[in-house]
């Protein structure tokens, strides 16, 4: 068999971020060994780690390593809360234009949940709104952010969720705004929305202001199929969505431009369990299926689905946050057999 060398960026991060990181290094490798496709991982510090080795917190060769590889997979950051630095993810995002941010919620077999059979996608619009950091002071005690909402932005995400939508047979998308009260900038949004989705008539259309679909999920999430949504609205619809399916810690995430893309978990670094053996790498783990099949590598990304599926199906071998008893580690290995016998 004929092997095939994708070099990758790897952004371990921090907190639980390396232990995560090598584990699914670890199935990606084991996978790819065989389906005769290999990976030469680059990797690199973000963060604070970074500038205490580097002096800056995104290093140049980051950037670079980005650039000339086009793909890469990134595991959590920790972002200071009210101080400190900016978030890493919105620096990326802004810089490689990685517009789209997809993030799909789906059960995983065997894991029971108050919602069974949950399968919902949000495309969030990735580099705009009130993500565009623009924040002054204009008197001590006021301060000012500016939500940027543009054409442009809005009818490019419009554009891709319905593409999207059309390929795989995806059948309703949901418009998410405010602009009952944002008249001019969800306004805008919903236009543009409202445009690209006459040029779809096959996928049906709709609009729900953002805080009734708060409601809406909770009381009937299979009402919708994808949530098309501004900044803002999409960060906290997806970490709610997620809790429908077990939480942050199982739901992928991907970031998507027209030149690069970062693969990356949805959750936080948890450094209060970080080098303890305990984190559960699914997050991350599924983010790498959705990287395999973004670089054409579908046969590498089944063989890890099928390993992850049969491992939650079985039950037997799980990190304590879904309850089970097993360490990261143990669940890598038993991913990796499972793989064999899927």
């Amino acid at each position: 068999m004929a092997s095939r060398t994708h070099a990758i960026t790897l952004v371990p991060g921090d907190g639980i971020g390396p232990e995560v990181s090598a584990s699914v290094v670890r199935i990606a490798e084991a996978a790819g060994a065989a389906t005769g496709v290999k990976f030469d991982w680059h990797s690199f510090a973000a963060g604070a780690d970074a500038f205490e080795r580097f002096g800056e917190y995104i290093p140049q060769a980051l950037y670079r390593s980005i650039e000339e590889n086009k793909v890469a997979l990134k595991g959590p950051v920790t972002t200071p809360v009210g101080e400190g630095f900016s978030s890493i993810n919105v620096a990326l995002r802004q810089r490689f234009e990685l517009f789209a941010n997809f993030r799909p919620v789906k059960n995983l077999p065997g894991l029971k949940t108050r919602y069974p059979n949950i399968d919902l996608i949000i495309v969030r619009e990735n580099t705009e709104d009130l993500y565009a950091g623009l924040e002054h002071v204009i008197v001590p005690g006021v301060v000012q952010s500016l939500k940027i909402i543009t054409e442009k932005a809005s009818t490019r995400i419009a554009q891709f969720a319905f593409e999207y939508a059309r390929k795989h047979g995806r059948k309703k998308i949901h418009a998410i705004h405010k602009a009952n009260i944002m008249k001019l900038s969800d306004g805008l949004f919903l236009r543009c929305c409202r445009g690209i989705a006459a040029t779809f008539p096959d996928v049906a259309y709709a609009e729900h202001i953002v805080d009734n679909t708060c409601m809406q999920l909770v009381m009937n999430p299979y009402q919708y199929d994808i949530l098309l949504t501004e900044n803002l609205y999409g960060d906290i619809l997806s970490d709610l969505c997620s809790a429908f399916v077990g939480g942050l810690g199982l739901v992928p995430g991907a970031n998507l431009g027209t030149e690069c893309a970062i693969f990356e978990a949805v959750h936080g670094s948890a450094p209060d369990i970080a080098g303890k053996d305990l984190a559960n790498p699914t997050a991350l783990l599924q983010s790498a299926v959705l990287m395999l099949h973004h670089i054409h590598e579908p046969a590498t990304a089944e063989r890890i689905q099928a390993g992850l599926e049969k491992v939650y199906a079985e039950g037997k071998v799980l990190t304590r946050d879904v309850g089970g008893t097993s360490g990261t580690s143990a669940f890598a290995d038993a991913v990796i057999a499972a793989m064999d016998t899927a």
